[in-house]
């Protein structure tokens, strides 16, 4: 089984897949396709259906688009609690993957994750701010009934989902209460995304598009080091 991802340090829809294929210890392998640099269009148009990534291949089997992968994985190894063994847990978790799938769009757009960046003060509260009281309230309403670390309890696919907004939250410093700083921290721990992480800061690409500071003009495409 191998999985097609793009950079580390950017790739989203990336991590999420690969967290649940790492943290639920499934035997694959992974290959980085660029997403910058001479032909990456067209390169990534080779090798994936849609043209993006990720991309799970099992076989002659090609999945792209990553809740399809994590729905697969989940069928593929039903052992597995990929999503929570409960069935009313398992249809919120779902419904909350599927309102991270198709939302937050403030947040994927003023505020790009970067793993190895650190810029306080880049994004404007406002415009962000409703989606920060929507992931407030959905976070807050999960973590409650669980008792957390994770959404319901357990690390499973809902949390993969989240990861990559979790991780814009620390990267801009956006305000939010302790007990969303608190899941933050619980998927920065998580071993899985640590090895994710830490194969993320060596990364030595630059993606023009996903820097904040070029993004906003303080910084002139094609000059960060």
């Amino acid at each position: 089984m191998k999985l097609l991802i793009g950079n580390r340090n950017y790739s989203t829809w990336s991590l999420r897949p690969w967290l649940v294929l790492r943290h639920f210890e499934i035997p694959f392998e992974d290959e980085v396709l660029q997403l910058s640099g001479p032909r990456w269009r067209e390169i990534l148009a080779e090798r994936s259906p849609t043209g993006k990534v990720p991309v799970l291949i099992d076989g002659d089997l090609v999945i792209p688009e990553t809740i399809a992968i994590i729905e697969y994985l989940a069928e593929r190894f039903p052992d597995l609690p990929i999503w929570p063994r409960d069935s009313r847990d398992r249809a919120l978790a779902r419904a909350a993957a599927a309102e991270m799938h198709g939302g937050f769009s403030a947040l994927r757009s003023h505020a790009p994750m970067n793993l190895r960046a650190s810029h306080p003060g880049k994004v404007d509260h406002d415009a962000v701010r409703g989606d920060l009281q929507r992931i407030e309230r959905l976070w807050g309403q999960h973590l409650a009934r669980s008792g957390g670390p994770y959404l319901f309890g357990e690390f499973s696919a809902a949390d993969a989902m989240f990861a990559p907004l979790a991780t814009r939250l620390r990267t801009y410093a956006l305000p939010v209460p302790d007990q969303v700083s608190a899941y933050v921290e619980a998927i920065y721990a998580l071993p899985a995304f640590q090895d994710w992480l830490s194969q993320a800061l060596r990364e030595p690409w630059i993606v023009d598009d996903d820097e904040i500071d070029v993004i906003q003009g303080r910084v002139a495409p094609g000059t960060l080091a």
